[in-house]
């Protein structure tokens, strides 16, 4: 049974910003483990401290200015947008992949403007590959492709090619908020034969893929205490993922030593059972870089570390 919930880990960690990025099938198919009691980040040394697993603050349904607030409803308080340089076109982030210490792979996604106006729509394409003795055992070749718009931050499509050991399929996903559905389409390249999977899906005013999830959650101003909202749509009935800002860490990585948010997403839904657990660490300025992700898995631990940025 662990067999298959460690390669979906890996399979969903491998694409990481989808991000979400990630964290919700991360967290649905988690296996179930104890309350962990982790080192601290980037350490190194034998020093170590419990996880929180309650008594955050308040929800903070994260507000935003102008057109966003109008498009998210009015789910928004407490709380005042990051500003846009969190990000901007160019950027190209790239994630060593690690289970316990072993290589596992390699993940990069570049941000990039669809057109030449201020108003132009963003597209995220997020590549994912296997790397050592684990493509031997399950390989991996993903590369997701993820627009949003840039001023409200709601997603409008995505398109997911997966290539997971015997797995090959095309998804693509789009959202439409005047009618509030989200039109799939999906194929089996393995069948070519086989009927396209067609599905209209009720949405809200705003929600995020799995990718851009991660870019919304960089614009937010993140502060210990409390938790951010985020609608998540990955083809399926819309999740509401919770993510708790939890505490500020040091975290060691390739390009140097940062302080960080520790954060936990989870769902908020009735249909998850399981308490496997993942913890993503966004960096304490106003980039708010995802610098690490771990999942925790009964086989031990499944890692993403930031090791490059290019522009």
């Amino acid at each position: 049974m662990w067999r298959a919930d460690f390669w979906s880990l890996l399979s969903l960690l491998l694409i990481l910003l989808g991000t979400p990025l990630l964290i919700l099938p991360l967290a649905l198919r988690a296996v179930p483990v104890e309350e962990p009691v982790l080192p601290l980040a980037g350490t190194g040394e034998e020093a170590f401290a419990p996880v929180a697993s309650g008594g955050h603050g308040p929800p903070v349904q994260l507000a935003l200015t102008g057109t966003a607030q109008q498009a998210r409803g009015t789910g928004a308080s407490g709380t005042t947008a990051q500003s846009p340089e969190a990000f901007s076109p160019g950027e190209t982030l790239t994630y060593d992949v690690t289970w316990s210490v072993f290589r596992a792979g390699e993940v990069s996604a570049t941000l990039s403007a669809m057109g030449g106006s201020p108003q132009a729509a963003y597209q995220v394409t997020a590549t994912a590959r296997s790397a050592g003795f684990v493509s031997l055992l399950y390989d991996v070749n993903n590369v997701f492709r993820a627009t949003f718009n840039p001023e409200t931050m709601c997603s409008e499509r995505i398109d997911k090619q997966v290539s997971e050991g015997r797995r090959h399929k095309r998804t693509e996903i789009d959202f439409d908020y005047t009618r509030r559905l989200a039109h799939l389409d999906e194929r089996d390249l393995t069948r070519p034969e086989a009927p396209l999977k067609r599905a209209d899906l009720d949405i809200p005013a705003c929600v995020e893929d799995l990718v851009t999830a991660f870019y919304y959650v960089r614009r937010q101003r993140l502060e210990v205490g409390h938790t951010i909202e985020v609608p998540v749509n990955d083809g399926s009935k819309t999740q509401h993922v919770s993510l708790e800002v939890q505490a500020i860490e040091k975290v060691e990585t390739p390009l140097g030593t940062f302080e960080a948010y520790r954060t936990e997403p989870k769902v908020v839904s009735p249909l998850l059972r399981r308490k496997g657990r993942m913890l993503i660490w966004f960096s304490a300025d106003d980039r708010h870089l995802p610098l690490r992700i771990r999942a925790l898995i009964v086989v031990g631990s499944i890692t993403g570390t930031l090791r490059a940025i290019g522009h």
